[in-house]
């Protein structure tokens, strides 16, 4: 398992978010389903990104109130807060995408000219 930086891990959020509103379970969860379970962001670092997020302008939040299917009719469930990208967000979002690929096409320009290091000790 792989541990995101700070940078990254807003990467991976804010994209997560990009797609659909979520909340803070279902990030995690669709991020190490995405990743293949190689990228986890754990509740004690999620939720104070998510906080930071809203913070900045770039999450809008709501919540909603969720019952399970055996509670009464007249219970009160449980509050699930929702996270959804603001424009700004996908501002940022877009900034960072820009940021990774133009680091991805500098690595690519040595990983290219590198020899296969099972060839190298051969």
């Amino acid at each position: 398992m792989l541990s995101l930086k700070p940078d990254h891990s807003e990467l991976v959020v804010l994209a997560i978010l990009a797609e659909a509103p979520s909340y803070g379970y279902s990030i995690s969860k669709a991020i190490a389903s995405r990743s293949e379970g190689h990228l986890k962001l754990a509740p004690s670092n999620l939720y104070p990104l998510l906080t930071r997020l809203d913070k900045q302008g770039l999450v809008t939040t709501s919540w909603e109130e969720v019952k399970s299917g055996a509670s009464a009719p007249d219970a009160e469930g449980r509050k699930r807060k929702w996270y959804r990208l603001s424009a700004k967000g996908r501002k940022r979002l877009a900034q960072h995408v820009e940021s990774m690929r133009r680091m991805q096409s500098i690595l690519d320009s040595f990983v290219s000219g590198a020899t296969d290091p099972a060839e190298a000790t051969a």
